[in-house]
């Protein structure tokens, strides 16, 4: 099981509380994360990633293993730690203003 976090906003609008926990077939990637993210919960279709080019929205960051995984290829396998549930994969709001 995949361990994903996400932020508090997209936790309300999933209606869920905490981790999720979702089953990833291997490769473990950050598009088959998303995929699974959005399969199980349709409300976020379109939050975390633009509704075609399936890119990541410009606030949106990726964080596993203490490292910030935003601007990697979304079918890059993520680190074994991830794929094997010891760490999760973090979904953060970033921020922004002046």
């Amino acid at each position: 099981m995949i361990r994903v976090v996400l932020p508090f906003h997209l936790q309300t609008l999933a209606r869920v509380d905490g981790e999720v926990a979702l089953e990833v077939p291997a490769p473990v990637t950050q598009r088959a994360i998303l995929d699974a993210l959005e399969a199980r919960f349709p409300v976020l279709r379109g939050a975390i990633r633009d509704h075609g080019t399936l890119k990541r929205r410009a606030f949106v960051r990726f964080f596993a293993t203490g490292l910030d995984l935003s601007h990697e290829s979304p079918d890059a396998p993520l680190p074994d730690a991830v794929a094997e549930g010891r760490e999760p994969f973090m979904v953060i709001g970033a921020m922004a203003g002046g």
